[in-house]
């Protein structure tokens, strides 16, 4: 058998006088990891919660890979690209595509009888998928969008239609200004809700058909396409295809085609998502040092308080590794025990939080009405064992503390 770790299992276990000094100092430093692993669990699991739900929201506008007209990302104008039907076979068969997808921008302008307001009109077709729609529908239907014909059917956001007073069913004048004045009469089909303030102070969805029209482009014209991949890890994969197979080739009207990633079509949004990570890090590091700090400081007083024991140890012929490795095997146990308290704290938190939504926030200034949490296994297993080992590891210059007792004045000591 394992003598320090025999000898470490008695100590742990050994209940002896109460009333000794170690008993609060276990107790804090058990306290101590728990707590620590306890706020790096929801730390890590809030930022991510975050980053992937905001991600997610962008992704769902902006789609993971954009295929426009080159002239389009140097200018806010608006530039067509024709995509018929083997231009999106093309794009469907490039690396990890899942769905493409055809859209049209068009700017214009809603008026009810006591207000109005410059938007944007997304046209969509009948292949749009409309998943992330549907998610965060709160009035209403999603109408079939159509790229044959209009419907005059609206689809706006809860800001939009709280700005202008509308609600479902109703009807509403929408005017678009270029060389004359296009006036078209649409019934509001349905009202979303993404909290995505600079999509949802602006964008509503309409046929493509209707879009294309409005900008008086001809048959197979449009803004771009959108690409959804398989695996967003992959989402660089299938770019560089894009960029082989169909940047700077030209459509039937000589229009050039580019691509960009939703990286690139938001950036200030994944630089301040990246940035979160910094703050990540910070917690983890104060959360390490809050334990390793409990632990050898309770450390510290046990091998004070055993004094006589370890003088014992090295009359009958113990060797200081063998008494160190004894304390380190007690420190561990300790240890092990904080893991535990620190992943039911964790835990229970993410769970309680993820079913109950009882922690709010500010949707207008955070993009999400409550606190996001993602219960991530692997991660939180790597937490735990990067605890443990840490916490271990800073714990061995102080056990040295051990070679400097003498057997013949440990006797002695009270």
């Amino acid at each position: 058998m394992n003598l320090p770790f025999f000898i470490a299992k008695r100590i742990y276990y050994d209940k002896g006088d109460k009333r000794k000094v170690s008993r609060p100092a276990i107790r804090l430093a058990t306290v101590g990891v728990g707590i620590g692993l306890a706020v790096m669990i929801v730390t890590v699991s809030v930022v991510l919660g975050f980053q992937h739900t905001i991600r997610d929201k962008v992704i769902g506008f902006g789609s993971h890979i954009q295929i426009q007209n080159i002239m389009s990302f140097s200018s806010t104008d608006r530039y067509p690209v024709c995509i018929d039907d083997s231009m999106m076979t093309v794009l469907g068969k490039l690396k990890g595509v899942k769905h493409v997808e055809r859209y049209a921008i068009t700017q214009g302008i809603l008026k009810t009888d006591e207000d109005f307001l410059g938007v944007l009109f997304k046209g969509v077709g009948p292949e749009y998928d409309m998943s992330f729609l549907k998610q965060h529908l709160v009035e209403g239907e999603i109408p079939v969008f159509s790229d044959s014909a209009g419907t005059n059917k609206l689809l706006v956001s809860k800001m939009i239609a709280d700005k202008l007073k509308l609600k479902t069913g109703d009807r509403i004048y929408a005017y678009f200004i270029d060389e004359n004045v296009k006036t078209r009469r649409y019934t509001i089909s349905g009202v979303y809700q993404t909290n995505m303030t600079r999509f949802d102070q602006t964008l509503c969805f309409t046929d493509l058909y209707a879009a294309c029209k409005i900008n008086g482009w001809e048959k197979g014209l449009v803004t771009g396409a959108e690409i959804l991949v398989n695996d967003f890890k992959k989402l660089q994969i299938t770019e560089d295809d894009a960029i082989k197979k169909i940047n700077r080739t030209t459509d039937k009207f000589s229009n050039s085609f580019a691509s960009q990633t939703i990286y690139e079509a938001y950036p200030q949004v994944f630089t301040w998502l990246e940035l979160l990570d910094i703050n990540v890090w910070i917690i983890l590091v104060l959360m390490i040092c809050v334990a390793g700090f409990t632990m050898i400081s309770g450390l510290l007083i046990i091998i004070l308080e055993r004094t006589q024991m370890i003088g014992v140890l090295k009359a009958i012929g113990a060797r200081n590794s063998t008494i160190r490795h004894t304390f380190l095997w007690f420190a561990a146990f300790i240890i092990g025990q904080g893991l535990i308290l620190g992943n039911i704290i964790g835990l229970g938190i993410i769970l309680i939080q993820n079913a109950t939504g009882i922690i709010t926030l500010d949707a207008q200034t955070y993009y999400v009405s409550e606190v996001p949490m993602e219960l991530n296994i692997p991660l939180i297993l790597l937490l735990n064992a990067a605890t443990l080992i840490i916490s271990i590891f800073v714990l061995i210059a102080p056990s040295y503390l051990i070679s400097h007792i003498q057997p013949a004045k440990s006797m002695r000591y009270e």
